[in-house]
């Protein structure tokens, strides 16, 4: 990885772009990854590089659905094992929920090379190398998946996620989080629970208020998860951004 010095005002930026491609160059990320990740980069600018208030509360219902499901799972792709392969697995272990291997541009040896990622940041077991089943209407390799893992799931985690999986995960009645800094996008749209923040920003928030919301009772977390509005969330997302680019050359 380029050295880069931390006096850079862009620093934290190019070290992510750094991670990145550092993967692509070590097989863990497609070289497609670039795009998707300039394209994340775009709208984190748009946001002011923060967790807004929208993303803060998304990510607190999210962590509620994650507590009441009976099987959660945490989706990784090659992007997301190289940003935030280590807040990955801390969130897996906190909930505690499993993780899986899921991939579009999909060979075995790209995901047992993201299953040992994960595995050096300590998860114990990781599904989706050997995948058992398929999610039914999905044509891409993003269809294939375990049964005990991503299959029978209640509620999935997809972070930095392709909008046909996410639209094939909800017809087979599952609860999809997903984490996606692009408001618009199908994904941002057909998700149960969206939170449009930074991938590196939103799993470790989401593991830190673990503590507070499993001391609230059943009924708290699932009147808080029975209430989200998330088109009215992804609604004030739109209305905050669009102020935000209205007051900057004001």
């Amino acid at each position: 990885m380029q050295d880069i010095p931390k006096s850079h005002p862009r620093y934290e930026s190019l070290v992510l772009r750094e991670r990145i491609a550092a993967a692509v160059r070590d097989g863990i990320a497609h070289e497609t990854g670039l795009i998707a990740h300039g394209r994340g980069e775009a709208f984190d600018y748009l946001l002011g590089e923060t967790s807004i208030p929208e993303a803060r509360a998304a990510e607190e219902v999210a962590v509620a659905a994650l507590l009441l499901a009976e099987n959660p799972v945490l989706s990784v792709n090659g992007n997301v094992a190289a940003l935030a392969a280590d807040s990955c697995v801390a969130l897996a272990k906190a909930l505690p929920a499993s993780l899986e291997v899921n991939l579009f541009h999909r060979t075995e040896q790209r995901a047992e090379k993201i299953a040992q990622v994960l595995k050096s940041h300590g998860a114990f077991g990781v599904f989706g190398v050997h995948p058992t089943a398929h999610i039914p209407g999905l044509a891409s390799d993003r269809g294939l998946c375990e049964q005990n893992g991503i299959f029978s799931a209640d509620v999935v985690l997809v972070p930095l996620e392709d909008g046909d999986r996410c639209e094939a995960l909800r017809r087979m009645g599952k609860t999809v989080i997903a984490i996606d800094l692009n408001p618009l996008s199908r994904t941002a749209k057909t998700a149960s629970i969206t939170i449009v923040d930074n991938v590196v920003r939103a799993l470790p928030a989401m593991t830190q208020s673990i503590p507070k919301l499993r001391r609230l009772p059943r009924s708290a977390l699932e009147k808080s998860v029975g209430g989200w509005e998330n088109q009215k969330n992804l609604a004030k997302v739109m209305a905050f951004l669009s102020k935000r680019l209205n007051a900057l050359y004001v």
